[in-house]
C-alpha cells in the first residue's frame, strides 16, 4: 500500500461560469485514482493579482489525501486545467481555472515545472485566508511559521468578500 500524501491545492477562476469551473475542478480531482477531497475552504471573491485589467476571481483552497507523488499529481492537475479550458495567456492573466499545489505534506521540492511550497503563497491573502480556514495550525515548511501568522502579515489585500454557501458539500457533488 502506498503512502497517503496530504496536499493543499489553491483553486482560482475568473472566466466563464466561475462556480461551475470550481465544481468541475473539485469533481475531477475526486476522480484521480487513490485521491480523496478531505475539506474545502469557503470561496472568496478577490481582486486580480499582478495583471489588474481583468475580471475578479473566485478563489479557494482544498485539502486532499492522495497516493500520487508530486510530479504525477501535478500532471493530473494540468490535465484537469486543460479539460476545463485553461489556455496559456499572459502571466497572472485571465483563466478558466488555475490549480496550484500549495503544500505537499511538509516537503520542500523544486524542479523545472513546480516549486513546493508554492513560491508566492506568502504574498497572497486569497490563498492564505482559505488555507487558515481549513488548517490554521499548518506550519510553512520552508519558513517554519504557522500559516495563520503569515496571513496576519500580508500587506496587499485581494479579498473582496467571502461567498457563503448553505451546504459547502454542494461544491463537491
Amino acid at each position: 500500500m502506498s503512502k497517503k500524501n496530504i496536499v493543499y491545492i489553491g483553486i482560482g477562476t475568473n472566466q466563464g461560469n466561475k462556480l461551475t469551473n470550481i465544481n468541475k475542478a473539485i469533481s475531477l480531482i475526486e476522480k484521480i485514482d487513490s485521491t480523496v477531497v478531505e475539506s474545502c475552504s469557503s470561496i472568496y471573491l478577490t481582486k486580480p493579482f499582478g495583471y489588474l485589467d481583468q475580471d475578479d476571481f473566485l478563489n479557494m483552497v482544498i485539502k486532499i489525501s492522495t497516493e500520487k507523488e508530486v510530479k504525477h499529481l501535478h500532471s493530473e492537475l494540468q490535465k484537469i486545467e486543460e479539460i476545463i479550458g485553461k489556455r496559456k495567456t499572459i502571466k497572472w492573466g485571465p483563466r478558466q481555472i488555475d490549480l496550484d499545489i500549495l503544500f505537499f505534506n511538509n516537503e520542500i521540492y523544486s524542479d523545472e515545472m513546480i516549486t513546493i511550497p508554492h513560491k508566492c503563497i506568502i504574498e497572497r491573502d486569497f490563498v492564505l485566508v482559505p488555507m487558515v480556514e481549513i488548517e490554521p495550525e499548518f506550519i510553512h515548511p520552508a519558513l517554519n511559521i504557522k500559516i495563520v501568522d503569515i496571513c496576519n502579515t500580508v500587506s496587499q489585500k485581494q479579498i473582496i468578500s467571502k461567498i457563503d454557501y448553505i451546504n459547502q458539500t454542494d461544491l463537491i457533488n
